[in-house]
């Protein structure tokens, strides 16, 4: 399965990225969800809580509000109460195990600090990354395109979030089964003639 993954310039802010070489003005949201609606099984789609009002009514009803909540945030002078949150809007690829038995269960938000010295405006966390693929029920063995790449760090989150090394535990029939042998699959979950598809 394919994660569309959008993290754009947020509505009214494009001008943050003139200098950057792909830059092309305002996105247009209709058509970028648009997009994401039809060309992918699950999507993530990054954006401003001041543009809640303008997007709200382009969201399809299968889709999810997440929130990104900043411990540090950027606090500007005059602006108070200070922005230190995110939504982050989300369709699921594939519904979540509903088996919690010795596992985490997954919430909506999450709790995390802006990125610091990463060099590129609205640059995500890893952690963030990490959370939004799992949201959206992702496994190692999807396809991420990444629409608006950046800095590279979703690419990059992908990357540590794939495991590098799976385990499956087998039992010989000539051994005790009691005691498993362990196969592992090597690289990073890609079958031949795979990769990750980059955009840039």
């Amino acid at each position: 399965m394919v994660l569309g993954y959008a993290d754009p310039p947020y509505p009214g802010l494009a001008h943050l990225y003139k200098d950057q070489p792909d830059f092309a003005g305002e996105v247009d949201h209709v058509k970028l969800i648009a997009r994401l609606e039809t060309e992918f099984d699950g999507w993530v789609l990054h954006t401003a809580s001041t543009a809640i009002s303008t997007l709200a009514s382009l969201i399809p009803p299968r889709a999810r509000w997440g929130a990104w909540v900043k411990s540090f945030a950027a606090f500007k002078k005059g602006v108070r109460p200070a922005y230190a949150w995110e939504p982050v809007i989300f369709k699921p690829m594939r519904k979540m195990s509903e088996d919690y038995s010795g596992r985490f269960v997954q919430r909506d938000w999450i709790e995390e600090p802006m990125t610091m010295r990463r060099g590129f405006t609205g640059a995500k966390p890893e952690a963030v990354c990490h959370w939004a693929f799992e949201i959206v029920g992702a496994t190692p063995e999807d396809e991420l395109i990444d629409l608006f790449p950046g800095s590279g760090a979703v690419t990059r989150a992908w990357r540590t979030w794939r495991p590098q090394l799976s385990f499956q535990w087998e039992f010989p029939a000539s051994s005790d089964p009691s005691i498993p042998c362990v196969s592992s699959q090597d690289s990073d979950g890609l079958t031949s003639g795979e990769c990750i598809s980059e955009r840039s």
